[in-house]
């Protein structure tokens, strides 16, 4: 077992916390993992189970975020930056891993770009670098249906917003993924204290994702089938940064996260120890069989962790 702390931090006077799993016999940089708009700190056990053997791992309660404060109106970039600076200076040391997942791939980039001498490395997944005027008109219906009380319909239409249904694109574990998808985002709209205006705040006030990035090395990674942000519009954007490295993982979609929670925790690993990426498992097709989340997944008898890490990723 690891140490866990958790701390109550403030920015321009919103409250918000971060809990740190500290590994005594750390080989790299403390790993900070950034989720959704509606992500908790307490969404990431395939990261903890397989970054925890080699470095602190540290989630977070950010303002707008979990049980954090709400964010005040207007702009949230600077503050959001601030909020993960405040968290570094409180860890007490002089860089961090970052890793960043389909919105906080935003708010990270950001803060790479403002704070590159206290960013180690950075991990960039399921980037959203091109939104399409339907997706949006569908999220803020579902927002809308939220507002109104409506969460199963909130829930149905984020989930089917965020997924590949495309039957004809094979994506691991879909049925198990949409309807822990669809679960999570149920707990979140009935448990979130502020769930309608995280979701708002991530509609209207999107991060920048031009600019440029120089001096982190950097991974960018997509599920070959993501219908968010296209692989090939992920690979223009990790063409931007000098240096980084692209990787499409083939069986999965936005949620490769989730559908490949394993592989990708072990691709982080790697990453955030200079190990090889080439040979990394996230890279190797999956089978074609949607096996039950109790079983055992993929290679090697391993049991799947699909359910466990989707409860959290809202």
């Amino acid at each position: 077992m690891y140490e866990e702390t958790i701390r109550s931090l403030s920015v321009s006077g919103v409250s918000f916390a971060y809990r740190r799993l500290r590994q005594p016999e750390r080989i790299t940089e403390p790993v900070m993992v950034i989720g959704g708009a509606l992500q908790g700190m307490f969404g990431w056990p395939q990261m903890e189970d397989h970054v925890g053997p080699v470095a602190d791992v540290v989630t977070a309660d950010l303002p707008g975020m979990g049980n954090a404060d709400p964010l005040p109106p207007g702009p949230s970039s600077a503050l959001m930056r601030a909020a993960i600076e405040r968290i570094i200076d409180d860890l007490d040391v002089p860089r961090i891993n970052l890793f960043g997942f389909s919105y906080g791939a935003g708010l990270a980039y950001g803060c790479a770009q403002h704070l590159p001498g206290r960013i180690a490395r950075l991990a960039l997944g399921g980037v959203p670098a091109h939104i399409s005027a339907a997706q949006l008109a569908l999220w803020r219906r579902a927002a809308d249906e939220l507002a109104h009380g409506d969460a199963e319909s909130f829930a149905t239409l984020v989930t089917e917003g965020l997924m590949c249904l495309d039957d004809r694109r094979h994506v691991t574990s879909r049925r198990l993924a949409y309807r822990y998808v669809r679960r999570s985002m149920m707990h979140a709209a009935r448990h979130s204290q502020h769930a309608v205006e995280s979701l708002n705040r991530a509609l209207s006030d999107r991060p920048d994702f031009s600019g440029e990035l120089r001096d982190v090395p950097t991974l960018v990674f997509s599920g070959e089938h993501d219908t968010v942000t296209s692989a090939d519009r992920q690979r223009a954007f990790a063409a931007t940064i000098p240096g980084s490295r692209f990787l499409s993982i083939p069986d999965a979609d936005h949620w490769v996260v989730l559908e490949r929670a394993q592989d990708v925790a072990d691709l982080a690993v790697r990453f955030f120890t200079d190990g090889p990426l080439s040979s990394a498992p996230a890279l190797a097709p999956v089978g074609r069989e949607d096996r039950p989340v109790t079983g055992p997944a993929g290679r090697g008898g391993r049991r799947s962790r699909v359910g466990e890490a989707a409860d959290a990723c809202a």
